[in-house]
């Protein structure tokens, strides 16, 4: 969907989306229940905290957004790569060995342009690509987010993350589901021909493979 699409919205069509959003998160955020299910390991001694953090750690900082910086930078220094990432983007992004299960769901890649922009959302959740962005982030899953990302993209953008796009910039909001997960390549950022594919992992941020960043 392009914010061109949307019609303009008065204050009560926006109060009763955001309540809408709000009660689908209340009805169907796994996060509860997660935590629950926790307590109850542990309670049980079936797992320990020391493992929960183990494994929050792990998606944090080694399998989560590391993962996909190297997907990007791959794509910003090799055209075939790219061009097999946006066509499949499973198979290119499993040609680098990170590990997706594909029986559960597949993942798009889109390309941010001087002309486009993407961004990513899960409107009735918080379905996300952990393998390759690690955990999402708390804003990822508020009805807030959820919300304003669909009807007014543009000024959640500016107003919340600082990315502040010229009106001639047409803004493309994508609904992951629990069977599609979406993930944004974005733009390689000037001056950075003389850096190797290492050097340009440190230059993508996960904010801007979920869209709400832009690095050029």
């Amino acid at each position: 969907m392009s914010d061109r699409d949307h019609p303009p919205y008065d204050e009560s069509t926006r109060a009763s989306i955001d309540e809408t959003v709000e009660a689908l998160a209340k009805e169907y955020d796994p996060e509860p229940r997660a935590r629950a299910l926790q307590s109850l390991l542990i309670e049980k001694e079936l797992l320990s905290t020391d493992a929960v953090d183990a494994v929050v750690s792990t998606y944090e900082r080694e399998i989560g957004p590391l993962n996909g910086a190297k997907v990007v930078a791959r794509a910003w220094s090799d055209e075939e790569y790219r061009r097999q990432l946006l066509e499949d983007g499973m198979a290119a992004i499993e040609r680098l060995d990170v590990e997706v299960n594909g029986d559960v769901m597949e993942i798009e890649v889109l390309e941010n342009t001087p002309d486009t922009h993407n961004v990513v959302v899960c409107t009735l959740c918080s379905c996300y690509p952990w393998a390759v962005l690690g955990l999402p982030p708390t804003w990822y899953k508020s009805p807030s987010y959820r919300s304003r990302v669909v009807r007014e993209p543009r000024a959640l953008l500016r107003e919340e993350f600082g990315v502040d796009l010229d009106e001639d910039v047409e803004i493309n909001v994508w609904d992951s589901t629990s069977e599609l997960r979406y993930m944004v390549l974005p733009q390689r950022p000037p001056e950075t021909e003389h850096l190797d594919e290492s050097e340009l992992v440190e230059r993508v941020t996960r904010d801007s493979m979920i869209g709400v960043d832009r690095l050029a």
